[in-house]
């Protein structure tokens, strides 16, 4: 009857994940996705309009490189109180919807030991993310290649920030371009490991950002970006399909399509967001619901615009969210007004609104390039960049 095909038909098209159907003569097993509707719906949340995320990831080495560019001590307390100021700033969370921590950061506590940073970060409207790879080796026999480890206990290691708060996480590998790499094996190695991560992640209710990152290192030209950024991702969607990943509940964290930083002839904001898209329109299934980009040693004010333009132009069609998912493109200027200082913090948490303002309404298309001060202009490039 009719009212049996429209039941059908509902059951059909509108089930979230799998249709619901009959059962037939054909058996094949279907993924379960124990934490399918949360993964969907942090996954939405990440990238909703306005709002990105604040990369404060940084590991105990990589912070202590920034504190010494400020002559501050790289110590616990230095590193909570800075943290602190981070989640503690007023109306964050208007523009940031969640923050990748280090796994000192996700277990740490106010300094009188009572609140939670995790607690902190919901106060803010942040949702906690944690950094889970354990950084890059050498490929043997490779032209200095890289594979990222941390895949042995990962399962455990999530079930443990999932029950401290953590809702996603990130896994950085890092390819680059030249005139003999990345090779196959670097990029098969990539696709596989970050899929298989990001199963794992899936299994203990983490969202998974996937971060196949393209080193500025290197003198190529935009268009070799663009190729080579392509012929990367395809690789990762073709795994994460084996892997039997649920698109709906990943972000994608990919680079710009730039110039390399070495290159002679520099593309401009409106080729970097046009070579960037194009790119992703023919990698990236609709069904990812965002992608949030890595500011990869791009000034502050710089990866702010390339993202505006991103959303701004005539592009065609993008049907997934573009965000931002910077850390050294929102903290730079932060770090600058601070200086480790107490009576700093108020004017250090006004540098990070305005360039995390500035990202919010690049999302949307309508930076006004308000945000460029001198320090938001300066170069954030470091050759071999590791975190």
């Amino acid at each position: 009857s009719f009212f049996f095909l429209l039941s059908t038909f509902r059951r059909f098209y509108f089930s979230p994940i799998y249709p619901i159907m009959a059962s037939t003569n054909t058996k094949v097993t279907l993924p379960e996705y124990k934490y399918g509707d949360e993964l969907i719906a942090t996954a939405k949340a990440i990238v909703a309009p306005g709002k990105g995320i604040l990369a404060a990831d940084e590991s105990t080495g990589t912070i202590g490189k920034r504190f010494s560019a400020i002559n501050v001590e790289n110590n616990r307390e230095n590193r909570r109180a800075y943290r602190h100021l981070l989640f503690t700033t007023k109306d964050i969370g208007k523009s940031i919807s969640g923050a990748i921590t280090f796994e000192e950061t996700l277990f740490e506590t106010t300094e009188d030991g009572k609140t939670s940073f995790v607690d902190l970060m919901k106060a803010a409207g942040i949702i906690p993310g944690i950094k889970v790879d354990k950084g890059t080796r050498h490929i043997p026999f490779t032209d200095a290649e890289t594979y990222t480890q941390g895949l042995t206990d990962l399962d455990l290691r999530c079930k443990k920030y999932y029950e401290a708060g953590a809702r996603f996480a990130k896994w950085r590998n890092v390819l680059r371009i030249s005139s003999n790499t990345p090779s196959e094996q670097a990029i098969v190695d990539c696709a596989q490991t970050l899929a298989s991560y990001a199963a794992i992640c899936q299994d203990n209710g983490l969202v998974p950002i996937v971060e196949p990152e393209i080193l500025m290192d290197g003198d190529h030209d935009i268009a070799t970006c663009q190729f080579i950024t392509e012929k990367v991702l395809g690789a990762v969607y073709k795994a994460l399909n084996q892997h039997n990943v649920l698109l709906e509940g990943t972000l994608l964290k990919p680079n710009m399509v730039c110039s390399g930083a070495e290159c002679p002839v520099q593309a401009d904001a409106k080729a970097v967001a046009t070579a960037t898209v194009r790119a992703l329109q023919r990698t990236v299934p609709a069904a990812v619901p965002g992608v949030v980009f890595l500011s990869g040693g791009q000034t502050e004010e710089s990866a702010t615009v390339n993202l505006h333009y991103m959303n701004a132009l005539d592009l065609g069609a993008r049907p997934w969210r573009l965000s931002f998912s910077y850390g050294r493109a929102l903290q730079k200027s932060c770090l600058a007004v601070w200086q480790g200082k107490t009576e700093n913090v108020e004017a250090a948490q006004e540098a990070l609104l305005v360039r995390a303002n500035a990202n919010g309404a690049a999302t949307a298309g309508k930076y006004d390039g308000g945000a460029a001060t001198a320090t938001a202009t300066e170069s954030n490039y470091q050759a071999n960049y590791t975190y």
